[in-house]
């Protein structure tokens, strides 16, 4: 099993959460969908892996809500209250199993986006070495860390958020 969380920009939450159930980055766009501009990764959350590469940009201390995150899909006031109540969803709840859909900070987007090109070696590599299970080796690494830079840069130069769209697979 794995979990794939794609990034990606939209201009507003309700682009961002359009039929939260399709991957954002399919091999087909469907017809009237918005083509989203996505880094696909396996593994990579936002709160962990990813918080993990902010405090390295930021040169702080990682701490779990680092990359404080809105909760879109699903709905956070649909959510079960009670046991009872999460134990009564069916097995195929979106609050069960994903997918969910998360919105990333203003400050995030732009600890990504402002990052001197020069410090992405260096950067990736202190990545890498934090969490070693999520990559395969420098080169891949720091392949990545471009990618979410330049995600970053296109969403602020386009006054968008970042947003992740997971689910385990």
């Amino acid at each position: 099993m794995s979990a794939t969380n794609d990034y990606y920009r939209a201009p507003d939450r309700t682009t961002a959460t359009w039929r939260p159930s399709q991957l954002r980055a399919p091999a087909k766009p469907l017809p009237g969908a918005p083509v989203f501009d996505v880094v696909e990764t396996k593994w990579i959350d936002p709160n962990v892996s990813l918080g993990e590469l902010v405090a390295i940009i930021m040169g702080v201390p990682y701490s779990y809500d680092l990359v404080e995150t809105v909760t879109l899909y699903p709905p956070p006031e649909g959510a079960p209250k009670t046991e009872d109540e999460w134990t009564a969803l069916p097995d195929d709840s979106p609050y069960l199993v994903g997918p969910q859909i998360e919105e990333l900070s203003v400050s995030v987007r732009d600890a990504l986006a402002e990052i001197d090109d020069a410090r992405l070696p260096e950067v990736a590599r202190r990545w890498m070495n934090e969490d070693p299970t999520s990559f395969d080796d420098d080169h891949h690494t720091l392949e990545l860390v471009k990618e979410f830079v330049a995600l970053a840069r296109r969403a602020k130069e386009s006054d968008q958020l970042l947003y992740c769209w997971g689910a385990a697979g």
